[in-house]
């Protein structure tokens, strides 16, 4: 019988290595038709999710229930399955190299549990040639076992975009691979069995893995774009989101906008991509100048500001700031590579004084991470203010909410552009 069949007889059990923020709910939804186990190296977060709570606050305790599922912090339990889904983070260091130190771990754990006959699905997003030139060969050496004889490998990339309601797990397209004819058919019909967009069954691996990283190289070119064009824009004293929306009245213009491009995909994944193409010998110039506009728009809003604040005629260390926002996007809780946290340290490297908050943001993580202290509400009157995220609690805030923070003149930063009817009243920056 395949392995597709004794998992929904529930025969055999599915593991999800890595309950993050793309590992959870794909144990969950597994764990709606198949026996599953929920392996995390994190007991805490363990605990959290045998309680029904999603550490990363994504998923209500509802989405646990009717779930055939066991959490799990030891490696024994999961010599109880047989398919193994790996979705551990795959950051990029200091130097914007690959970090694959959770991913070589993973492999290893699975290489301890593997028997004849499993099958390993990685859905980190990794560069082309990851799986088969790094993860394989771990998993062998660790489990004395030969790859396509003793057990299969299969890759299908993630697409889970946090804080998005309509685009969730089960209704866009997969993306399945496999090392063989049996293993891409057999990986399909397992995932097959519980999305209902459909499946893409790519013909390689490889491709598979290639897919993914172009998915956001893609997006993090456009947004470097439109961030050039603010900056341009600026000089020319147009606002640019006015120019989109003109622009955007043309049915084959891409409406892409500009901003602050951080987060654990858009920000990560062109390195990626790049750090690959420079092992080949090749310079990707395009990719590369991208991500150098993008990696700079922070540095370029903090000094925008200090010009205006210049300007004003104001002193910059006894000046007072809010920012609104700090999550890497509106509307979640991730602050994982956010880059208004180094706009917050370049203003801070001016001795501005400066108030955070953020009605997401978890105050213990920002601290922990950014050393930012965040505050549940406005202290003083500012000097200025930057609405860095767009959180639908910033969107329909009326002039007297900024009037009775900002000081005459102050200036008002508002990133994405929410407020432009403001820009009469206050020395309005956009980008």
């Amino acid at each position: 019988m395949s392995i597709s069949k004794k998992l929904l007889n529930k025969e055999v059990k599915l593991s999800v290595i890595g309950l993050g923020y793309v590992g959870l709910p794909i144990a969950l939804e597994f764990a709606k038709k198949m026996s599953v186990i929920g392996f995390d190296v994190n007991s805490k977060r363990i605990s959290m999710m045998q309680n029904r709570k999603d550490p990363s606050k994504e998923l209500d305790a509802a989405a646990f229930e009717n779930c055939d599922i066991t959490f799990t912090a030891s490696i024994d339990k999961l010599k109880e399955a047989s398919f193994y889904v790996i979705a551990v983070p795959t950051p990029i260091d200091k130097n914007n190299l690959p970090d694959l130190t959770a991913l070589k771990s993973a492999s290893k754990t699975a290489g301890t549990v593997l028997k004849k006959g499993d099958y390993v699905v990685f859905e980190s997003t990794v560069f082309p040639g990851a799986t088969e030139e790094i993860c394989i060969p771990i998993m062998e050496e660790v489990s004395g076992l030969k790859f396509k004889t003793d057990f299969k490998v299969g890759y299908s990339p993630e697409r889970i975009n946090p804080g998005d309601a309509v685009h969730t797990l089960t209704n866009v397209v997969k993306v399945t691979s496999g090392c063989d004819a049996e293993s891409r058919e057999e990986i399909a019909t397992v995932y097959g069995s519980i999305i209902k967009a459909g499946i893409h069954n790519a013909s390689s691996i490889k491709v598979a893995e290639a897919a993914k990283i172009i998915e956001n190289t893609q997006r993090d070119l456009n947004i470097a774009l439109m961030n050039e064009l603010s900056i341009i824009f600026q000089k020319m004293k147009i606002n640019t989101f006015e120019v989109l929306q003109a622009a955007g009245t043309k049915w084959n213009f891409l409406k892409f906008y500009p901003g602050l491009v951080g987060g654990h995909c858009i920000g990560v994944d062109p390195y990626y991509l790049t750090f690959k193409a420079n092992e080949l010998g090749h310079l990707a110039q395009v990719i590369t100048a991208g991500r150098a506009v993008n990696d700079g728009m922070s540095k370029h809003i903090a000094t925008e500001f200090i010009k205006a604040i210049i300007k004003s005629g104001r002193n910059v260390i006894q000046s007072r700031m809010l920012v609104m926002g700090i999550t890497f996007k509106e509307d979640v809780s991730d602050i994982r590579n956010s880059k208004v946290a180094d706009v917050i340290h370049e203003l801070e490297s001016y001795g501005i004084r400066i108030d955070v908050m953020d009605p997401y943001a978890d105050p213990e993580e920002v601290e922990h991470e950014y050393q930012i202290k965040l505050t549940d509400s406005p202290s003083c009157t500012y000097d200025g203010i930057i609405l860095a995220v767009s959180h639908k609690e910033y969107l329909n805030l009326d002039t007297s909410y900024f009037d009775g923070m900002l000081n005459k003149g102050g200036i008002f930063y508002d990133v994405k552009g929410v407020y432009k009817n403001l820009a009469d009243q206050y020395v309005y920056l956009s980008l």
